[in-house]
């Protein structure tokens, strides 16, 4: 047993160690077309048969290290490597174009070992578990899956409602090429905040397709090739999709998310889809974001319940009902049969005049008005974004005072509210110029009046978008999914913006290409009080 390992079965409170563990590192796996792919195999030290366990990361394997350790010490072989093109491995990387083949190659590889007893499980966040639905569909009878903060399908993830998710592109990038080539530098930037402070020093550049150079200092491969090739071209996701692999065949899939994570409403999608073809996923969803060392802590501990009862028949330490939610505001944990755990019972709350939101009182009849300028765009504060600093709820004051926001609150509240799933907000607004983003955030203002976002949506318009004969528009923009509890003596509020960059690319104001535009326009932007509305999935919790 390794310190590290040792660490994480404290802290993490994992179940007990059942044997120790021979390392093989190293191992050249031949991929069809030739590429070398390095794998290392974690083996138990104790007579089989034992059921194994894949990863496959663009992140290098020695970071994971501890974590196929304290699998392997708990009766599972465990097989993982360096994706093609990353770390020792061969070949080029190009993000989602090669995880399925290289997966089956591997899988093929897997099933020829004579430790290899025919039960497999897959495991893994983000990109690891993308590489898991790549694969999903060719698993033998007994399988299992346990996908964390990832998604079968990363186009609605790269370009979210029409627009470009530059955060996200831009910091991954960096991460990529660091660890990469400077493992332990690339470490302590994500700890000092370094990665976003690169991020906004990046996402200033115009145009957008030489924002590579500034974040990492040269060019990369796929950023360009994505720019050229992959915006509004159907046939470029074609063969990255895998949604259509989850079918009647699936096997078990545990998902975990984050109310703050950037890929939780595809992987929810991802998840009706499978409660559609009858499965009965398991489903947890903490308060967590992206990176967040909680998040990271309760998967592991999920992962070897979840692997122990699917492939092993052990199902003493899974719980019984298969959701689990984190509700923020009361800071319970509730379980259900389901997700949502019912039908809601609606809450809309309408403008019922200057900076004032009710439930109860009829709309207004005014406007309000502001200057969206992309040379001094809206910034982001928080929220759902991949940051390993600055991520999930944060004090909003800086952004509800700045005049190209909106806000609207709503009167103390007498008693708790608590909502589960999506809230959907509708605007009735008009721009002087065709293309326009609109940004919706639902906060929570505690006693003292600090107010901490909770869910928001985003939307891009363009000349195509239907208008009414006024030209004014009326939209419908879904917020991401949460679970919050708003306390008896808080207030709700709204804010409404036309960007949150660098969290989403900031709209210029014309039709130039993405990658090559350089002109900005501000644009003047009008909300109609009547015809805005946001809606609220409330529930009594017991």
């Amino acid at each position: 047993m390794s310190l590290p390992s040792l660490f994480l079965a404290w802290i993490e409170d994992l179940p007990p160690r059942l044997n120790s563990v021979k390392k093989t590192r190293g191992i050249p796996l031949t991929m069809h077309d030739g590429v070398i792919l390095k794998t290392d195999h974690y083996a138990p030290k104790a007579e089989g048969p034992h059921p194994t366990i894949l990863m496959r990361l663009p992140y290098g394997r020695s970071g994971f290290g501890a974590i196929c350790e304290a699998y392997a010490e708990r009766g599972f072989h465990v097989v993982i490597q360096a994706c093609r093109g990353t770390e020792r491995s061969g070949g080029e990387f190009d993000p989602f174009t090669n995880e399925r083949a290289d997966g089956l190659a591997t899988l093929e590889w897997i099933k020829s070992q004579p430790w290899f007893d025919g039960r497999i499980g897959l495991t893994g966040p983000s990109y690891l578990g993308y590489a898991q639905w790549a694969i999903s569909d060719a698993l033998p009878p007994t399988a299992a899956l346990a996908t964390k903060v990832t998604t079968s399908n990363f186009r609605p993830v790269v370009f979210p409602s029409g627009a470009f998710h530059l955060n996200l592109w831009l910091s991954w990038v960096q991460v990529i090429e660091g660890l990469r080539s400077r493992p332990l530098s690339t470490a302590a930037r994500m700890f000092s905040g370094d990665i976003e402070r690169r991020t906004e020093r990046a996402a200033a550049v115009l145009p957008l397709i030489e924002a590579d150079r500034k974040a990492v200092g040269h060019k990369i491969g796929f950023w360009r090739h994505w720019f050229e090739n992959a915006i509004g071209n159907d046939d470029f996701w074609i063969d990255l999709d895998h949604s259509h692999r989850l079918s009647e065949t699936t096997p078990p899939v545990h998902f975990i998310s984050g109310w703050y994570d950037f890929m939780l409403d595809p992987l929810l999608a991802d998840y009706q889809r499978l409660v559609e073809l009858g499965h009965t996923p398991y489903l947890t969803i903490g308060t967590w974001f992206h990176v967040a060392e909680e998040l990271q802590r309760d998967n592991l501990r999920e992962t070897i319940l979840w692997m122990r009862a699917k492939l092993m028949g052990d199902d003493t330490g899974l719980r019984k009902r298969p959701v689990r939610l984190h509700i923020s505001g009361l800071e319970e944990w509730h379980e259900f049969d389901h997700y949502p755990p019912g039908p809601p019972q609606p809450l809309t709350l309408r403008i019922s005049g200057p900076g004032e939101l009710s439930p109860h009182a009829p709309a207004g009849t005014g406007s309000d008005t502001y200057r969206y300028d992309p040379a001094d765009p809206t910034p982001n504060l928080g929220g759902a974004i991949f940051a390993f600093t600055g991520a999930g709820a944060v004090d909003q004051a800086s952004l509800e005072e700045r005049d190209d926001t909106l806000v609207y609150t709503g009167p103390v509240l007498t008693r708790d509210l608590t909502i589960i799933g999506p809230c959907k907000a509708s605007l009735h607004a008009w721009a002087a110029l065709p293309h326009a983003d609109f940004f919706v955030r639902l906060s929570d203002v505690d006693p003292n009046g600090v107010s901490r976002n909770i869910c928001d949506g985003f939307i891009r318009v363009t000349p195509e978008t239907p208008k009414e004969t006024d030209g004014s528009w009326h939209l419908t923009i879904p917020l991401h999914a949460t679970a919050h509890c708003f306390r008896a003596g808080h207030r709700l509020r709204v804010l409404i913006a036309s960007g949150a960059h660098p969290r989403y690319a900031r709209n210029l104001g014309t039709d130039e290409p993405i990658n090559t535009a350089k002109t900005l326009r501000a644009n003047d932007i009008e909300l109609f009080h009547e015809g805005t509305t946001l809606t609220l999935p409330t529930y009594v919790v017991q």
